[in-house]
């Protein structure tokens, strides 16, 4: 790839990015017709409780604006200010604010009724909150607080800050510093082209200040206003939409094939995509956490209430890259979003949907397999060369032999392709082997083989029949091929071959089975799990069989030799063939297969060596060993492996207790070991 956006060194410190937190006059009370917004200042207060209570406390916090709710003309405008300041007071270090539209008027839109940016207002932020555009230094970088309502609107101040920014940035040049910006308003949400609206700025605006942030020494640009998450580059910056802690802009829930959830005011009031952002930044290059906030509160007086998940992960720093997801649903789709009236009535615009992103990002899941047209279609390539940097890698599977435009017109390493999976019948296979191997050669890629089922005779009874399609090697039919495949990878054929495992075969035999495979042909292993049950009509909704299955994967992804482990789908199945729970649902929420990816992904994949405990051990599902500590996993419940125990070295007690379903610590008292299922059984 071109260049590398995965940190080096140590961490120096982090710091915390909240936005749009739309704090009202009275607690319960809001201007605003909907009830989610009445609930903003306990959201808020529960935020920043949770920010003073972190065990590693942040550098500073920065706020990206829209503070209040009421906008300064109105008489609530003091009264939300006094609460903010006093919801802000738990947290004991820096807490850095720059202004919204509600703050001191909206941008300058003739077709908007709001008050709109001027003099008066932005003169009474100031005497509320202080300077509306200022930098400060950290460990000697620069971090820039911009008031993007000033871009575009004719101000005197307007020119000031023009020439400011402008000369923050050459001061920043020559001393060699990095440099982080902030602001409200995005310069877009889709693309540097796309026209105006309410969630932008406008030319000419715009185009200057996105040349400001493709300097070189921009390291990365965070902005709110839009209260959904994206992320995108300019140059080689990288550039964080945040969402909102109080409310979701829920025009753009035209991403979700399924309506809003009874009770979510029409998707305002969806909780899990409320939350803010921990930056950690090393001595070379950053990770940006996205942290879900799911709508907690905390009233006045009140301590923290629950606390989020007490493990993070992301691609950046995720050292286990041998499993992962495959992306059957479209993950980085494009879609019109309607002009339902409010604040879009003309026209419609352009978004892109990066809630599947914002997902894997939190799993830190950086291994997926796409199907060839991601790599084919110009818009989910570029995503993919965009994701390559950040360190993620990318299976391409296709039917039959790689298409001629996937290898001729495309940089494969730039875009993170690591193997191609060509799924063909045994005669085909044999057919390809000439140009497998040249492919090989040529590109630099793996291949691997998944073997297509031709025929299906336990499907036939005289009355039943199948069109099912089945890929990859069952694993009964391995010790049949033992020869072919040796000979295959000796040849430079192929590197390697999928397995599928289906969601009731033991995972644990599974592994043996798949390792002595490897272990006498040299072929690498990709194994194909199957979160669909054995009917095709059938749903398959077991949130905990899931959790304790992918628990396991983890630490035989972790402890096994050439073995990759993809699970075969991402995004939940509601309708067609399968239907099946899997790590995120029809809305992009993740479900507890997720947060249990996530917990192990932090624990398993720091670069300690694992090991899985040898022999059986009738109070543990499976023991394992990361570096000196000691883990053993039980089932909370018949089926379901779902609590971590964290053992004491030397006495091998229980001293804390993680639900993997949730990602937090639980009570260990009265917990009791059950029999798990075959999906991971001995």
């Amino acid at each position: 790839m071109d260049f590398e956006l995965r940190p080096k060194g140590k961490k120096c410190f982090s710091f915390v990015v909240v936005a749009d937190t739309h704090i009202n006059q009275d607690e319960h009370t809001s201007s605003s017709p909907y009830a989610t917004n009445a609930l903003a200042n306990a959201r808020a207060r529960q935020v920043f409780l949770e920010i003073a209570a972190m065990p590693e406390q942040p550098q500073f916090v920065i706020h990206l604006g829209d503070i209040v709710n009421p906008v300064p003309s109105l008489p609530t405008f003091d009264q939300a200010v006094r609460h903010f300041k006093d919801i802000i007071k738990p947290v004991k270090v820096p807490v850095h604010v720059l202004p919204g539209n509600h703050d001191v008027g909206d941008k300058r839109i003739e077709w908007m009724p709001a008050e709109q940016v001027c003099d008066s207002f932005l003169e009474k932020y100031r005497a509320s909150f202080g300077d509306d555009f200022f930098s400060f230094e950290q460990e000697g970088l620069r971090f820039i607080l911009v008031n993007s309502l000033l871009i575009n609107s004719g101000l005197e101040d307007e020119k000031r800050q023009q020439q400011w920014l402008e000369r923050q940035l050459e001061v920043a040049e020559a001393k060699a510093q990095r440099v982080f910006m902030f602001m409200h308003y995005p310069p877009y949400i889709y693309s540097t082209q796309e026209k105006g609206n309410y969630d932008n700025l406008d030319e000419p605006g715009r185009g200057w200040l996105l040349g400001l942030m493709a300097r070189p020494q921009v390291e990365a640009v965070f902005a709110g206003h839009v209260h959904n998450f994206w992320y995108d580059r300019v140059g080689t910056s990288e550039f964080y939409m945040l969402p909102s802690t109080a409310f979701l802009r829920h025009d753009f829930s035209e991403f979700f094939r399924c309506a809003p959830e009874a009770g979510d005011e029409f998707g305002r009031g969806d909780l899990q995509k409320f939350g803010y952002a921990i930056v950690d930044v090393y001595e070379t290059g950053h990770v940006c956490y996205s942290v879900r906030s799911n709508g907690r509160s905390a009233e006045p007086g009140q301590p923290c209430s629950d606390q989020p998940m007490s493990y993070r992960a992301h691609p950046k720093v995720s050292g286990l890259a041998s499993i992962g997801v495959e992306l059957r649903h479209p993950w980085a789709e494009s879609v019109q979003i309607t002009s339902t009236g409010g604040v879009q009535e003309f026209g419609r615009k352009w978004a892109r949907n990066d809630y599947p992103l914002q997902a894997l990002w939190e799993m830190g899941a950086r291994l997926a397999k796409v199907p060839d047209i991601d790599l084919i279609e110009d818009e989910s390539r570029e995503r993919m060369q965009k994701l390559a940097a950040v360190g993620h890698h990318f299976v391409v599977t296709c039917v039959g032999m790689p298409k001629k435009k996937a290898l001729s017109d495309v940089n494969l390493k730039n875009a993170g392709v690591s193997a191609f999976e060509v799924n063909l019948t045994a005669q085909r296979f044999e057919q390809a082997a000439e140009n497998l191997a040249a492919i090989r050669r040529e590109h630099g890629v793996k291949i691997y083989y998944a073997k297509l089922l031709t025929a299906d005779p336990s499907q036939y009874d005289g009355t039943h029949f199948s069109h099912v399609v089945r890929a990859g090697f069952e694993l009964d039919e391995l010790d049949g091929y033992i020869e072919v495949i040796t000979q295959a990878v000796k040849d430079g054929v192929i590197d390697g071959i999928t397995v599928r495992v289906d969601s009731t075969q033991c995972l644990r035999a599974a592994c043996r089975r798949m390792q002595a495979f490897h272990d006498r042909t040299g072929a690498q292993i990709l194994a194909s799990l199957k979160l669909s049950g054995p009917g095709i009509a059938t749903e398959r909704a077991d949130d905990a069989a899931n959790v304790a299955s992918v628990a396991h994967a983890m630490v035989f992804a972790a402890t096994t030799r050439g073995i990759q482990f993809v699970y075969d789908t991402f995004m939940d199945v509601d309708r067609g063939y399968f239907p099946r729970h899997a790590f995120i649902d029809r809305r992009y929420n993740p479900r507890p297969m997720a947060r249990a990816f996530t917990t192990l992904m932090a624990i398993l994949g720091g670069g300690q060596a694992v090991r899985v405990a040898k022999g059986s051990d009738e109070k543990w599902a499976l023991r394992f060993s990361v570096g000196s500590d000691q883990y053993g996993l039980t089932a909370a419940q018949a089926g379901a492996a779902t609590h971590l125990h964290v053992l004491d070295a030397s006495t091998e007690d229980t001293t804390s207790v993680l639900d993997l379903a949730t990602g937090m610590p639980v009570s260990s008292q009265g917990l009791l070991h059950t029999e798990t299922t075959p999906v991971t059984g001995s």
